[in-house]
């Protein structure tokens, strides 16, 4: 925006030329001396409207279990259109796949850069018995887990297998990329 006052004056931004060329946002005004004091112009309001820009922020960790979500927040502005259809400034995603936005303003419109998500499915967890489920006392049944990264078994053991000695249930709570289940 170009602003014109008289020449000799000096501007609110420090300048001192007959008109100004400003691009910020501010409270502009031009102080002209006189014989008889100083005299101030009215005080012009510019508004700038920055130019449109598109991020998303998640709320957390965009690598989760199944069951599990992010939200996925766009930063300010007129309106959005999302990826996946949605509207509004922030979106709840809890299926794979990559999250774009477009934000909008009076200035125009910015697309952001994709976030991945990416949703682990929960491990099916499968135990074999080698062995009879009903033994003499001093036998042992052979439970094992399917492949996992780590185990928990109701008795407190962490291996795989486990030979179970004693009457009772057992269980197992298995781990693959930081999901488990029971």
């Amino acid at each position: 925006v170009t602003l014109s006052g008289n020449d000799g004056g000096v501007w609110s931004n420090g300048e001192s030329t007959a008109s100004i060329t400003v691009n910020t946002s501010g409270d502009y005004f031009v102080t002209n001396a006189s014989a008889c004091g100083s005299v101030v112009s009215n005080h012009i309001q510019v508004s700038v409207t920055p130019a449109a820009t598109a991020t998303i922020t998640p709320n957390g960790s965009t690598t989760f279990c199944e069951n599990g979500s992010v939200t996925l927040t766009s930063n300010t502005a007129d309106s959005y259109s999302w990826s996946n259809g949605a509207t509004t400034i922030s979106i709840i995603a809890n299926t794979s796949g990559d999250y774009s936005v477009t934000s909008t303003n009076a200035c125009g419109s910015a697309t952001s850069s994709s976030v991945t998500v990416t949703v682990n499915a929960l491990p099916t967890v499968l135990v074999t018995v080698t062995g009879e489920t009903t033994f003499c006392q001093g036998d042992v049944v052979t439970l094992t887990a399917r492949a996992a990264t780590s185990y928990l078994w109701s008795n407190g053991e962490v291996t795989a297998s486990i030979n179970a000695s004693s009457a009772g249930n057992y269980s197992v709570t298995v781990s693959v990329n930081g999901c488990s289940d029971t």
